[in-house]
C-alpha cells in the first residue's frame, strides 16, 4: 500500500510503498476515508528534532483519521460494535489504557507511559497514522463508530480539529453563560471548528480574531457575532464590544507571542486564557502582569467520551468542518497550501482504496 512516511526530523515525508498491515489479537485495521492535515504536522517536519518528544520518526503521518473497519484482530468481537464494512473514526491518543486517566477516556494524559504503545503519541504521532490506504489500530477502544449520516471524510476532521477546541471549552462552560463573551483568536481549521462548537453549546457572544480576510469570513458563517482584523486596534475593539469588561474565555488558536499577549490585554477577571495552539510563544504572567484572577492553562486535544458528543453534534448538523479534499499522491501540496495560508478549514487526504483491498 501507499503511505506518507517521515523518515527524520526537519524533512519533508515521502510517498513509500509499504506492507499492508494484518492486525494480530485486539488489534482492528481501518481502510482509511479520509485522514486532516495538521499544523502540528508542521511542527514534526520542519521544527521539532531529537530529544524533544519522547518518540521520534520513522512513522507513517495522519492523526485525524476516519474510515472503514477493513479487518478484525482475533479477540475482537463479543460486546464491540464493529465489523468490516462500519464507518469509524480513529480516537488518535493511544495510552496505555489502565491508569486512572485512560480509564476515564483521557489517554492523552496517560500516568504509565512506559505501558503505553509510544509515550504521548499515537498514530501518525510516532506510531504509523493515517495518511496511507490503511491504519491499524493497536486496540479496539480507539475506534468509535461514526453516527450514520456522516461521512469519513468530513469526519476526519473532528478528531482533532474539532476535539481539541471542544475539550477547551467544554472546560470553560461554567463562564460561558448568558451574557459572557468567548474570544477566538486565529480561524483556521481548529478555529472555525471552536467558533461552531461555542454557537452550539453556549450562550455567550463569539469574537473572532484573524489577520486574513478570507478567514473572517469564514468566522461570520461560523458563528462570529464580531470578526476583527488582527492589528494594533484590536484589543479597543474587544473592550469597546464587551462594554470594558474583556473575555470570560479566550481560546489561542495560534499560541504566537502576539496571539497571547492579546488575550491576556482582554481578558475578564475570573476569565480563561487557554493556549491551544503551539506557535511557541510565551506569556510572562506575575501578579499585575495578567487579570486578576485569568487562569492560563494548556491543553492537550481530548477525551474519547468527548469524541463521542463531537461526532454527535456533527451528525445532527449543530457542526461541520469546512475541508479542501486532496488525494494521496497530493497530501504534500495539502501541506504546502496549510504552510502558506491558502487552505479554508481544513485539508483532508481521501485515499482512493476502493479495488485494492487485497
Amino acid at each position: 500500500m501507499k503511505a506518507w512516511r517521515l523518515n527524520d526530523w526537519k524533512s519533508d515525508p515521502v510517498l513509500v510503498d509499504v506492507e499492508r498491515p494484518r492486525p494480530a489479537t485486539g488489534e482492528v485495521l481501518v481502510r482509511v476515508g479520509g485522514s486532516g492535515a495538521c499544523h502540528s504536522d508542521l511542527h514534526l517536519m520542519h521544527e521539532f528534532g531529537p530529544g524533544i518528544l519522547p518518540w521520534g520518526p520513522p512513522f507513517t503521518l495522519g492523526h485525524e483519521v476516519a474510515g472503514w473497519v477493513e479487518e478484525l484482530g482475533p479477540g475482537v468481537g463479543d460486546g464491540v460494535d464493529l465489523e468490516p464494512g462500519r464507518p469509524v473514526a480513529v480516537y488518535g491518543p493511544w495510552g496505555c489504557g489502565r491508569c486512572e486517566r485512560c480509564r476515564a477516556g483521557a489517554e492523552t494524559y496517560c500516568e504509565d507511559l512506559a505501558s503505553a504503545p509510544v509515550p504521548g503519541g499515537g498514530g501518525g504521532l510516532g506510531l504509523d497514522g493515517g495518511m496511507a490506504e490503511f491504519m491499524l489500530v493497536p486496540a479496539a477502544r480507539h475506534v468509535v463508530p461514526l453516527p450514520d449520516g456522516l461521512e469519513p471524510a468530513a469526519a476526519a476532521p473532528l478528531t482533532d480539529a474539532a476535539l481539541t477546541p471542544y475539550h477547551s471549552i467544554r472546560r470553560s462552560w461554567p463562564k460561558l453563560t448568558p451574557g459572557s463573551t468567548a474570544l477566538v483568536i486565529g480561524i483556521g481549521g481548529l478555529g472555525h471548528m471552536a467558533l461552531q462548537i461555542l454557537a452550539a453549546t453556549t450562550a455567550a457572544r463569539v469574537v473572532a480574531v484573524d489577520t486574513r480576510p478570507e478567514a473572517l469570513e469564514l468566522a461570520r458563517t461560523a458563528g462570529a457575532d464580531l470578526a476583527l482584523l488582527g492589528d494594533g486596534d484590536t484589543a479597543d475593539a474587544i473592550r469597546r464590544f464587551t462594554s470594558g469588561r474583556g473575555a470570560d474565555a479566550v481560546f489561542d488558536c495560534v499560541g504566537s507571542d502576539a496571539t497571547l499577549a492579546l488575550g491576556a490585554a482582554v481578558g475578564r477577571t475570573l476569565g480563561d486564557l487557554t493556549i491551544i495552539g503551539l506557535a511557541g510563544g510565551t506569556l510572562p504572567v506575575g501578579f499585575f502582569g495578567v487579570p486578576y484572577e485569568l487562569s492560563v492553562q494548556t491543553t492537550y486535544w481530548g477525551t474519547r467520551p468527548e469524541l463521542v458528543e463531537v461526532l454527535d453534534l456533527a451528525a445532527r448538523g449543530l457542526i461541520h468542518t469546512e475541508i479542501t479534499t486532496f488525494p494521496l499522491e497530493g497530501a504534500l501540496d495539502a501541506y504546502r497550501e496549510l504552510e502558506q495560508g491558502t487552505i479554508t478549514g481544513r485539508a483532508v487526504v481521501v485515499p482512493d482504496t476502493e479495488g485494492r483491498r487485497s
